[in-house]
């Protein structure tokens, strides 16, 4: 099997997260004297200890920018997507937006977000990034559509005191070992659960990681939603495998109303000790370290679940900030991009927001080396057991195929489909968008 791996962070190396203004022109407007500039900045991760930080980086940037005003919209993360694309078609409303690896294909291919690659030329904070910092940057296309803020990589965040009270020396390190502890912590007569389920929005991105797992012995990691032989994962007999097991996991293990539950509902689960497990990105670690309702002693992180082969599928995550194709304001928003992505500000959003770093040298600092980052360290030093592999999120059909694959794995767990008619149909799907190619 091809082995090409990919290293986020030199020295880290993890895989390791509405109201429209009435806006002139592009999304920001020019104030009376006709020099003042305000730009309007939406994010789509909305929590508010993140918002808050985002709006003290704003603050800095008006500071050192007289003139500039940043108006910052923080629309809720199940709906910021949706919010977006409705701002972005209308032409008005943004400057500057939050754009991932999911949305960054969909909207540079609808002409929505401004390529900067002419404007970021001579940029002196290119030589501060990490290399796969700079290679994020850069779209297929050879455009550049925004500038990464930082990287995600799963792990398995688990409450020490309730897997210690079901007689575990350690937390799971495999699925099935998930499944046996789970299941064994489940009590619903005592509110206790095993795992925070992802059934809601982007529950899709959760199932497809034990699919990656199953098949890693044939896996393509340069497009993990294929195997080798050019067929899709779906189409895989171990496929079958995983999602009967991670439907088990839903049915036994499982608080029922997570059929609906999204990410703000997964971490309260764990943080107020009704479930035992969450699967999620290290920005969970600064949102668990807030919480009141748990202590420090009570939760770690562990690495990454491995399927049968011994091996997990680590997926390439990235995100970062943008300028809109529409906004008036396009000076302006670029250089509160480049300021975003500017060694202390970058520096401080990541350790703040729990994210692999996008600046060289914060990889060194010791913030990584201790309590939760260590299962981060553990898979980076195995990177032959946590294989760090890219899903194919750059592709046009991404967003239609995220609100298909939600709706279809909730039928799942609803009973109204089985786990080998759902792989059939996401394999026709795969197979017939490639095709179309």
């Amino acid at each position: 099997m091809k082995r090409t791996r990919i290293t986020l962070v030199t020295g880290l190396g993890t895989a390791a997260a509405l109201a429209l203004a009435g806006c002139s022109g592009g999304g920001g407007t020019t104030g009376g004297d006709g020099g003042d500039v305000t730009l309007q900045m939406v994010e789509s991760l909305t929590n508010p200890a993140r918002t808050e930080l985002i709006r003290g980086l704003l603050d800095e940037f008006e500071a050192d920018n007289p003139g500039v005003t940043v108006k910052l919209v923080s629309p809720p993360t199940d709906q910021a997507d949706q919010k977006l694309q409705q701002m972005l078609q209308s032409g008005t409303g943004v400057d500057v937006l939050e754009v991932r690896d999911l949305t960054v294909g969909p909207f540079s291919n609808n002409g929505w977000l401004y390529d900067m690659t002419d404007d970021l030329a001579d940029w002196d904070g290119w030589d501060a990034l990490t290399e796969n910092a700079r290679a994020a940057s850069e779209s297929p296309d050879g455009g550049t559509y925004l500038l990464p803020y930082g990287f995600y990589g799963l792990s398995l965040f688990y409450r020490t005191d309730l897997v210690e009270e079901a007689g575990f020396d350690g937390p799971p390190t495999s699925w099935e070992e998930l499944l046996e502890q789970a299941q064994a912590i489940q009590d619903p007569s005592q509110n206790a659960y095993g795992y925070a389920f992802r059934g809601g929005v982007n529950g899709y991105s959760n199932a497809v990681i034990p699919i990656e797992a199953y098949v890693m012995d044939d896996l393509d990691l340069e497009n993990a939603f294929l195997l080798e032989d050019g067929s899709t994962i779906f189409s895989a007999p171990e496929a079958l495998d995983a999602m009967e097991l991670y439907l088990e996991l839903f049915e036994t293990a499982s608080p029922p109303s997570a059929v609906s539950w999204g990410y703000p509902e997964m971490v309260e689960g764990f943080t107020n000790g009704s479930t035992a497990f969450l699967l999620q990105d290290p920005e969970v670690i600064a949102t668990v370290q807030q919480s009141t309702t748990i202590s420090d002693d009570q939760w770690a992180t562990a690495p990454l679940l491995v399927g049968p082969t011994g091996q997990a599928a680590q997926p390439l995550a990235m995100a970062g900030w943008g300028v809109a194709e529409a906004s008036a304001h396009k000076e302006e928003a670029v250089k509160l991009v480049e300021f975003l992505a500017g060694e202390e500000p970058a520096t401080q959003f990541a350790q703040e927001n729990s994210l692999v770093p996008i600046i060289e040298s914060a990889a060194d600092d010791d913030f990584y080396k201790e309590g939760p980052w260590t299962s981060y360290v553990e898979m980076t030093e195995n990177p032959d057991t946590y294989v760090n592999v890219v899903q194919p999120r750059g592709e046009s059909w991404w967003t239609e195929w995220g609100q298909k694959a939600d709706q279809d794995l909730q039928n799942m767990l609803l009973g109204n489909t089985t786990p080998e008619d759902l792989l059939a149909d996401w394999d026709a799907y795969w197979v017939e968008k490639y095709a179309g190619q």
